[in-house]
């Protein structure tokens, strides 16, 4: 738990405020595929990959706990609350609109304030349909497919396909990822 006022607490508002200033070049106007790469690389504080393809605009509150791997590729509109940390597999596709929370709040009305992280993990090949929500602590496995509009409040099987709200697993996509 980060309680609020904490020194954790005041470090992650200025991690916040510098992510805030590196999205509004990102997002201010057009930007060549490569420029956007390298506003990810300024973002996240490290080198993303070639064949990362990103669709802005596109919004994080923190920026550093954001890994991204091999030829994913994230569409038009994604809010990535990334604190808690989201880690993206290799050749995955984020829908347009989509939004991973890795912070939920103390259920006690006088220590809302306080933030509980928890990771997201999407595997390889993964398509987020457009509009999903992941709540943190979920799990998306190799080759799962989460149907649009749908909020996962728990860990998706490798391979499956889930939709609703909350998501459900409709059936097998019949591969091995």
């Amino acid at each position: 738990m980060i309680e609020d006022g904490s020194e954790a607490h005041r470090f992650m508002h200025a991690a916040s405020q510098e992510a805030l200033r590196t999205l509004a070049k990102l997002n201010g106007s057009y930007r060549t595929p490569e420029e956007v790469r390298a506003l990810m690389s300024e973002l996240t504080g490290r080198p993303v990959p070639e064949s990362l393809a990103v669709f802005p605009p596109f919004y994080s509150e923190f920026g550093k706990n954001l890994h991204l791997g091999e030829d994913v590729f994230i569409n038009i509109g994604c809010r990535f609350q990334d604190a808690g940390g989201i880690t993206i597999g290799d050749g995955s596709l984020i829908g347009h609109g989509s939004t991973l929370t890795t912070l939920d709040h103390g259920v006690d009305p006088d220590r809302r304030a306080d933030m509980i992280p928890a990771p997201i993990v999407i595997g390889r090949k993964v398509w987020l349909g457009a509009s999903v929500t992941l709540v943190p602590g979920v799990t998306i496995g190799d080759g799962a497919i989460v149907g649009a509009g749908a909020v996962v409040t728990k860990d998706v099987p490798a391979n499956a396909i889930v939709a609703g709200v909350p998501a459900r697993v409709i059936r097998m996509t019949g591969f091995d990822a």
